[in-house]
């Protein structure tokens, strides 16, 4: 055992003075690498043999070492202050798992506040502001009972003996709504305008805009509108900013002399209850929008009712404008119905039935949407739905003679667009070739027209024709908007010399040049590849 003790007498000492000397070392290579008269004292020794070429190598040999030696320092440093950054990314992760773990809690808890605050009927009547306090304070309800009206008693806990609180069956829920039931009680519909052809019609909407708001629009504009809200109920005004997208419907309800309701969509928007509005369950009354009153008051009357979704793409349209999106599909107009509320009241407003609203027929949907970070980017599902009138240049100033506005009736121009379908029907030949150009267009790019674009092209390209266009920009309109606009999900660098191709394909169809919005559309997209 003295033996050993000896060996690690002397292994340990051997240890400590390696690592003493290598201590010593490093401070004593620094001391030299710093001991200048030392080493300009080397420097004397040498020189008296020095040509011009030693200088300079001398020279060059001294700054590389020093260089040598700065690098492997901002090397180190720069290692040690990577690492302390690295420590500190760590801590601040484990600091934000905590705070999220501490949220996640607090999501609990008020999850299992509305729980409880949910097990408890409310009759708002008679709940005084006192009893709400001591309630969300945590008392029970046995500490604020004393047997007034609307005081909070568990469901489960309520005497059987005595009935709960009944809701009045004849207090009004839809204080907006009932008042339209009332302003209709006595309602005399107007005399309104029926001598205006479409064409008609287009010239003076566009002439009115310009002689009393200085609005300038392309008549084509004005066509590819009115002919859009012939073939579906939702217009899609996109474009660059300050083009006069939400001027548009705006004047356009000025001219019908029944102004049009604008919605200002919010970012938040994410479900139905933004346009329509919800029930609230504590006060028994619907919290009803203008939009839910607007669509309301269309039953009433024969006017044209315009709904402007102003930046309609700021939120997600999907969401916010689902089930709308799947009623204005439906063929029936009678099923056009939206639930508002689960029963139906003795006292709810006039048009409701069970509790569901009847969508009318004469209420327009008019969007605008910018393309820019700030928006979303709206679906082929809307897309699909709607139809897009681009405004991407701003309209060229033109005299037009002082016009009036008119009071033109929605069945009146329902009438005119059923006119304009029987008197200018899609030609087969026209149709002929579209269906030659789906067979084209489903080899080459895997993209079909689909029942539902051919559908609406039917019915845009008369009324469009009847707006004093032509079948040929119809059917060119459709295709740029409805079809080729599909193009923009595929891979545009894979299907660059098929885009040639299809461009030549449509020349030979329709005549060369024809064809000349999708035509540009497509060019536009051929640019994007390079």
């Amino acid at each position: 055992m003295d033996n050993f003790m000896d060996w690690l007498f002397a292994y340990m000492s051997k240890i400590l003075n390696g690592l003493w000397q290598g201590i010593v070392g490093i401070f004593n290579a620094i001391f030299q690498f710093f001991n200048f008269p030392a080493l300009i004292s080397q420097l004397n020794t040498y020189k008296g043999g020095f040509n011009v070429l030693a200088w300079i190598l001398c020279v060059v040999v001294v700054l590389l070492t020093y260089a040598i030696v700065a690098g492997l320092i901002i090397l180190i440093v720069a290692g040690i202050r990577k690492y302390i950054r690295f420590r500190k990314t760590i801590v601040g992760n484990e600091d934000l798992l905590e705070e999220i773990a501490d949220l996640h809690r607090d999501v609990i808890k008020l999850t299992e506040e509305k729980e409880r605050i949910l097990a408890y009927k409310f009759d708002p009547s008679g709940v005084t502001y006192q009893q709400v306090l001591e309630y969300f304070n945590g008392k029970e309800p046995a500490a604020i009972e004393g047997g007034a009206a609307g005081q909070l008693q568990p469901a489960a806990a309520q005497d059987t003996k005595k009935p709960a609180a009944a809701v009045d069956p004849g207090a009004k829920r839809f204080y907006r709504l009932s008042a339209v039931d009332e302003k209709y009680k006595y309602y005399v519909p107007p005399v309104y305008e029926q001598t205006l052809s479409l064409q008609e019609l287009c010239d003076d909407i566009r002439n009115f805009a310009c002689s009393n708001s200085k609005l300038y629009y392309e008549i084509k504009t004005i066509r590819l509108l009115i002919a859009g809200l012939a073939s579906t109920k939702l217009i899609v005004l996109q474009g660059i900013s300050g083009t006069g997208k939400t001027s548009l419907p705006y004047m356009l309800g000025k001219y019908f002399q029944v102004d049009s309701t604008i919605a200002s969509v919010q970012p938040s928007w994410r479900d139905r209850t933004e346009l329509f509005g919800f029930f609230n369950e504590f006060t028994k009354k619907f919290n009803e929008t203008e939009v839910l009153r607007r669509i309301y008051e269309a039953s009433f009357n024969d006017d044209i009712n315009i709904i402007i979704l102003d930046e309609m793409n700021i939120a997600r349209v999907e969401y916010y404008f689902a089930e709308m999106l799947s009623i204005l599909e439906m063929p029936n107009p009678k099923e056009w119905k939206i639930e508002l509320v689960p029963s139906s009241w003795p006292s709810d407003p006039e048009h409701l039935g069970d509790g569901k609203l009847t969508i009318p027929q004469n209420v327009w949907y008019i969007g605008t949407a910018n393309n820019d970070d700030s928006t979303f980017a709206i679906s082929d599902k809307v897309y699909d739905r709607a139809l897009v009138v681009n405004l991407d240049s701003k309209g060229i100033p033109f005299d037009a003679p002082d016009t009036p506005p008119k009071l033109i009736s929605y069945s009146y121009v329902e009438s005119l667009y059923n006119k304009a379908i029987v008197d200018y029907p899609v030609s087969q030949e026209t149709l002929q070739k579209i269906g030659m150009l789906d067979l084209y267009v489903i080899e080459k790019f895997r993209v079909a027209f689909g029942n539902r674009i051919v559908k609406q092209l039917k019915i845009f390209v008369p009324v469009y024709i009847a707006c004093g266009g032509t079948e040929t920009e119809g059917v060119d309109y459709i295709l740029a908007t409805k079809v080729f606009r599909k193009f923009e999900g595929l891979n545009l660098s894979l299907i660059r010399d098929e885009i040639r191709g299809l461009i030549l394909y449509m020349d030979k169809l329709f005549g060369k040049g024809e064809m000349k919005e999708s035509i540009e559309y497509l060019q536009r997209l051929q640019k994007m590849t390079y």
